[in-house]
């Protein structure tokens, strides 16, 4: 039986058997000594020998206790980041046989994990090589795009085809963009430096930004929330996020419309919400806008990659955030971006 091949168990049962041939062997001879007085002296025997017998289960399940929460104790240890955390499992008996076969998936999930890490800053590099191959003929076609154009005055067809040549090298580049950035969440090599930031001055930033777009688009962005509302996070990543809503917005809007963007501090929360009255989201593609180079078939924007969203979603859920969309075929659409005040969690 395997259960016998643990020591401590095995010590267990000789002690109760050494204590039952113990107490048979003190019946028998007060019997033969004492005859018919001796139910006194085996009443005795059976108190002692039972005192004795729970007092060995005592200890002996005290002491499982103890081992149950030394593994317990390595388990939230691995749980928690500490990957050398293992078992002790060095002697024989069924659960110390489960504990080898938790140290052995943790080793491989350490494996695993080791190989994944590797996959990632496999395409990492590989997507950072190919951008930064692809940056030098960017650069050299927009200059040689540019030349066509100031040479394409006096032919309307020709600056035509230079000025739509010139929004695809614009599309290739953002491409290339978005697609690094992507690779560096997916290889976890983001480390995000969290300030204090205002909110009022970060978000006066992206409507500068936009506000060239908005004007020649003949569109209105309107900003408008509290001066003094701050909020935690990396100033860069949290401006590229919100600056591929706001960018989103104008792509979906036409000529007259407006694209808002509130900030606002509640009693737990710090919200940032960015709306529009566009062409709206058709609840089919609801669950899906967060995907990467997702593409409706309702849409009629062909220049988007489908890469902004997915990245801005990233960003506020690195920021321990969240991200709600609400839309409706040509009414528009409202993104709310949430975050978790600390100090009243």
């Amino acid at each position: 039986m395997r259960i016998l091949a643990n020591g401590r168990i095995n010590r267990l049962f000789g002690w109760v058997l050494l204590l039952s041939v113990g107490f048979s062997a003190v019946s028998g001879a007060a019997v033969r000594l004492y005859g018919q007085g001796a139910a006194w002296f085996v009443l005795a025997g059976a108190l002692c020998m039972g005192a004795m017998v729970c007092a060995a289960l005592f200890f002996y399940f005290r002491q499982q206790e103890k081992i149950m929460e030394e593994a317990v104790e390595q388990i939230r240890a691995y749980l928690s980041g500490d990957r050398d955390a293992r078992i002790d499992c060095d002697e024989e008996g069924e659960l110390y046989r489960l504990f080898h076969e938790v140290n052995s998936l943790a080793a491989t999930l350490n494996a695993h994990a080791e190989n994944e890490g590797r996959a990632k800053l496999y395409l990492k590099d590989t997507i950072s090589n190919i951008s930064h191959q692809l940056k030098t003929p960017l650069a050299a076609l927009n200059i040689y795009n540019g030349i066509l154009q100031e040479e394409a005055q006096g032919s309307p067809t020709i600056r035509e085809f230079a000025d739509l040549s010139e929004q695809e090298l614009d599309r290739i580049e953002t491409l290339v963009q978005n697609l690094l950035k992507i690779a560096k969440w997916d290889s976890g090599t983001i480390v995000l430096e969290k300030r204090e930031e205002n909110l009022a001055e970060l978000l006066d930033g992206i409507e500068k930004h936009f506000a060239y777009q908005a004007q020649r688009e003949e569109k209105k962005l309107v900003f408008s929330g509290g001066d003094e509302v701050t909020l935690l996070c990396d100033r860069g990543w949290m401006v590229e996020a919100i600056s591929n809503l706001v960018k989103n917005a104008l792509d979906h809007t036409k000529a007259g419309d407006t694209i808002q963007v509130e900030w606002r501090q509640l009693a737990s929360m710090v919200q940032i919400v960015v709306r529009d009255n566009g062409s709206g989201i058709h609840p089919e593609d609801l669950p899906h806008i967060f995907k990467r180079f997702y593409r409706s078939r309702f849409s009629k924007d062909t220049q988007g990659v489908g890469l902004g969203l997915p990245l801005t979603k990233a960003v506020v859920e690195a920021h321990r955030g969240t991200i709600e969309v609400d839309s409706d075929p040509g009414r528009g659409a409202i993104f709310t971006i949430s975050f978790l005040i600390p100090t009243k969690l």
